[in-house]
């Protein structure tokens, strides 16, 4: 799953109606609702807010509303383009500012459908992986040749005392990789523990 780490908006004109999608990074559906809330005031004016949402590391917890557009043109074909991009922890939502022109149920699914595709194609998706965090406990001896391999990830902490200890942030993929060569280039002179598995973006 894939995820966002800051508020997108793109804008379109179809027959004479505007369309806002805005997609909005959320954990919590008491951040969805605070977030809807913003957005209907701000555009409180607008024909309809529709919108859905997508939230859990496997995309548990979903929801959508047409906004009092005709039954399933709008909210669910969001929530679909969602879906298809593999997003979670994300609540989309288009405005939409009537025109005077109807679009018809097909038109309104291109629409919805085309405004959240809009946006979607400009974010930054941001990959969930399964982690845990890796603490070794090294010696002075060996802290050049270890640290070197530990680069790539995301450092938690490190502290110099009797030995070196250095935690990281790592994929559960690369952890048997990583302590096999560990073990192998300090001679087994070396302290693994691990932490419990979270899902978190990298």
């Amino acid at each position: 799953m894939y995820t966002i780490n800051k508020t997108y908006q793109e804008k379109q004109e179809i027959k004479k109606s505007e369309f806002i999608c805005t997609l909005i990074p959320v954990s919590t559906v008491e951040e969805v609702n605070s977030n809807l809330s913003l957005i209907r005031k701000k555009y409180y004016d607008a024909t309809h807010n529709c919108y859905a949402y997508i939230l859990g590391e496997n995309g548990e917890v979903v929801k959508c509303s047409d906004d009092g557009e005709p039954s399933q043109t709008a909210g669910v074909v969001i929530l679909e383009a969602l879906r298809k991009n593999e997003l979670t922890n994300v609540l989309a939502i288009v405005t939409r500012y009537f025109g005077g022109i109807k679009l018809g149920a097909g038109g309104l699914v291109r629409a919805y459908a085309g405004s959240t595709s809009l946006v979607i194609q400009k974010i930054e998706k941001l990959k969930i992986e399964k982690c845990l965090d890796l603490t070794v406990e090294i010696s002075y001896q060996n802290y050049n040749i270890v640290d070197r391999y530990l680069k790539e990830y995301q450092e938690v902490s490190k502290s110099f005392a009797d030995v070196i200890c250095i935690t990281i942030t790592i994929p559960v993929s690369k952890v048997a990789e990583l302590e096999n060569k560990l073990i192998e280039l300090t001679k087994n002179e070396i302290k693994i523990t691990k932490s419990k598995e979270t899902s978190r973006v990298l």
